[in-house]
């Protein structure tokens, strides 16, 4: 969509037009639908939180500015809302141990997944990895904006996603090794 139709769409979304919140909501509920379900883990959860992010959206859309995308603007309010509502279920983060985080190299030969098996072992995680996992290596944060918007420290967010990589690649692993044996059978 051009910019032009996009303001157009906007202008009249802040004017409380249910036909333009109707076309914006069409143009990126797809899109945050997947975020929502990255971080909430189930389908129901996934629907709920998006139906929420895109209230409080419209409810605030005149505070959106163009200095930012609409997209960026919205994501924000969706990764919100998710994190809120999780938070309500008591999401578990690990403290960071105070060490120094050093992020660890493995060689490893390359291997490649398909991305069901990953979409599966993020799905396994406990809420805690899974979110920061999410926000880091599929959304784009980096840790200081992680650590911000969720109240913990950047230590704890890296230790975080260190330990969520580390529990993906078991599970990824279990997973090959589960189908070369169903495959040998």
């Amino acid at each position: 969509m051009h910019t032009k139709q996009l303001d157009e769409i906007l202008t009249k979304c802040k004017a409380n037009d249910r036909t333009a919140q109707y076309k914006l909501y069409n143009l990126y509920s797809m899109a945050m639908y997947n975020v929502c379900l990255r971080m909430m883990k189930e389908t129901a959860q996934a629907e709920d939180a998006l139906q929420m992010a895109f209230v409080k959206a419209f409810k605030n859309i005149n505070s959106f500015k163009v200095e930012s995308t609409f997209g960026a603007w919205l994501k924000k309010i969706v990764i919100n809302t998710c994190l809120s509502e999780l938070n309500k279920k008591k999401m578990h983060f690990e403290d960071w141990d105070g060490k120094d985080f050093v992020e660890e190299k493995i060689d490893e030969p390359d291997v490649t997944y398909e991305v069901k098996m990953v979409k599966y072992a993020m799905s396994i995680l406990p809420n805690g990895y899974r979110v920061i996992f999410s926000m880091y290596a599929v959304e784009g944060f980096d840790h200081m904006e992680i650590a911000q918007i969720m109240g913990i420290s950047v230590g704890t967010s890296k230790s975080q996603y260190s330990r969520a990589k580390v529990r993906i690649k078991e599970i990824l692993k279990d997973q090959a090794n589960s189908f070369k044996i169903s495959n040998n059978s």
